[in-house]
């Protein structure tokens, strides 16, 4: 590929386009306590201090990172790693972490042939860097977290059973240390089968759930599989549910804090309407608010003495989200969305009974009214916005490898959905850094170059993962998926003079969206012809280029 520059000159340091400084970082709890806190940190001068201190609290490394200095202040790979007696400490500029991500991504797709020369190897990293200097777009947070780590310092570690596919053979194979493969997929979608201890079932998930919490990624799965409360167990007995299932994946996921070198965990639980827990479901959150409201309002009549027990206990209970009341209750560790075919809204239409069948068998177990499900959603989602909608017959319609299997579940924030075992890395441009508020104009070209770049990134991101499983790990692999999006459109809109809620507003984001779509399939293209497609294109051929058609169809009204 040749990689054209917008932003840099060949020759120039892109870490010399702006001016640095240092500043100090520190972030504490509500009494006051400090969490975190780093004096003379550099970034750019241009940065926030919110921005600073995302930066420095979670992003930089803490640990493990020679502290000798190499060309502008960037220790190389190559000076880190052959002097193995340097002391190690925290990163303590954002150079080195901009440094350590463009210079991975450079290396990996320099080593798999994605540029023609060296040249554009280099005009790919300045353009990179100069990027996330200026703050015109980032990729999610495992990249930050993970990204580089052991190609600019040496860093590694024992493998944690993660999986990677070597590029050469296309097969899965066990990472052998748990770095040298970085995790910098945000966005899993896992699968869960109606079985507890045996490898793809419930106890399993939850290993592998961890294996992504450890590294800042989030995971998403439909639990449509497991039977329902009272149905037969193979040795006789009958089942404890669904909803006693779910309690222990919310508590094994509130056991990874925020307070870690990377952030809490991160998880979707999706649920078919057909499911005959499904409103158990529906209503789980609406339950165990209410269990809230008892503890902290009941706290208040106790006697004295149990009073004066707690205070010596230090038990303190109110509404605080992250207080003891909450910690108390299941299900405040993941967003849940009930998954909606369209037949379902034929029967609100109809006024009609809508039907749950036995995840066993098959049969109908009983019917309840459609619009009293509907009910229990909107009132639910009001109450304690959960849970979400996920309309799946539309959902499917626009599946680009349906050949391969349905779109069951999404990752926890619905921006990525795809098969089942499959993961997203993504990245957002800033689009407040291409629109000038003087001329009122779009710098198309540049943001279209933008996404040039970053599908780039994505697609070498895939190149060099590490999954937490092997069917994640080879299904990445042969189809490949990212994720690239946008930022601040309403800042961009404010400026403008655009409501946000606008026919005008609207039709902005949707040029914006498409301009975005269509570019980096093109990008997506040139990589195929000098590449190769990926390898689940073939079989879904047909049906990939049916979607693309129809998005050229809405583009064009």
């Amino acid at each position: 590929m040749r990689i054209q520059r917008k932003f840099t000159t060949a020759g120039r340091d892109a870490f010399d386009s702006t001016q640095w400084v240092k500043r100090s970082s520190r972030i504490s709890n509500p009494d006051g306590s400090v969490v975190f806190e780093m004096n003379d940190a550099e970034v750019p001068a241009g940065w926030s201090q919110l921005a600073t201190d995302i930066m420095v609290s979670k992003y930089f490394r803490k640990a493990g990172v020679p502290q000798n200095g190499g060309p502008n202040g960037i220790p190389s790979h190559d000076f880190d790693t052959n002097r193995t007696d340097a002391p190690s400490g925290p990163e303590k500029s954002a150079k080195q972490v901009i440094h350590r991500l463009a210079g991975c991504w450079r290396h990996w797709g320099e080593t798999h042939g994605y540029f023609d020369t060296a040249e554009d190897a280099q005009a790919f990293y300045d353009e990179l860097a100069h990027m996330l200097v200026h703050q015109m777009a980032a990729p999610n947070s495992p990249q930050w977290f993970n990204t580089g780590l052991h190609w600019a310092y040496g860093i590694t570690g024992p493998a944690q059973g993660h999986w990677v596919v070597n590029p050469k053979s296309g097969k899965a194979e066990l990472a052998t240390d748990a770095y040298s493969h970085p995790q910098p997929h945000a966005c899993f979608i896992q699968s869960v089968s109606d079985d507890l201890v045996n490898e793809g079932g419930i106890m399993d998930l939850w290993v592998r759930e961890a294996r992504l919490f450890k590294y800042g990624s989030g995971t998403g799965t439909n639990f449509s599989k497991l039977r329902a409360e009272d149905e037969r167990l193979s040795g006789g007995g009958k089942s404890s549910g669904l909803m006693s299932w779910l309690r222990i994946g919310d508590r094994a996921a509130g056991a990874i804090k925020s307070g870690g070198t990377t952030r809490r965990a991160a998880k979707m639980v999706c649920l078919d309407l057909d499911h005959p827990d499904i409103q158990d479901f529906i209503n789980w959150k609406v339950r165990e608010e209410l269990k809230v409201a008892a503890l902290v309002e009941g706290m208040k009549h106790l006697g004295a003495d149990q009073k004066d027990v707690a205070q010596k206990l230090g038990l303190k209970l109110d509404y605080d989200f992250n207080g003891e009341a909450y910690a108390t209750v299941s299900g405040q560790n993941a967003n849940n969305s009930v998954r909606i075919p369209s037949a379902f809204f034929d029967a609100l239409d109809k006024n009609a009974d809508w039907e749950l069948t036995a995840r066993t068998t098959g049969q109908v177990i009983r019917t309840i009214p459609a619009r009293a499900l509907w009910d229990d959603i909107a009132f639910a989602a009001w109450r304690c916005a959960d849970p979400g909608v996920q309309y799946d017959s539309t959902i499917n319609e626009w599946h680009t490898c349906p050949n391969s299997g349905r779109i069951n579940a999404s990752n926890p924030c619905s921006e990525y959905m795809f098969l089942d075992d499959t993961a997203c890395n993504l990245a957002s441009i800033n689009l407040i850094k291409f629109y000038d508020s003087k001329t009122r104009t779009f710098d198309i070209e540049r943001y279209e170059h933008a996404v040039d770049i970053w599908t780039m990134v994505l697609e070498i991101s895939v190149l060099m993962a590490a999954f937490p499983s092997r069917e994640i790990a080879q299904l990445s692999f042969d189809f490949r998926t990212l994720g690239l999006g946008y930022a601040n459109l309403g800042a961009m809109l404010m400026q403008a003079g655009i409501p946000y809620d606008s026919e005008e507003g609207r039709a902005v984001c949707a040029m914006l969206s498409s301009i975005m779509t269509g570019r980096s399939y093109r990008m997506s293209a040139q990589m195929a012809e000098a590449l190769g497609a990926f390898p689940g294109y073939e079989k879904n051929r047909e049906e990939m280029l049916r979607v693309i058609r129809n998005h050229r169809r809405a583009a064009h009204g």
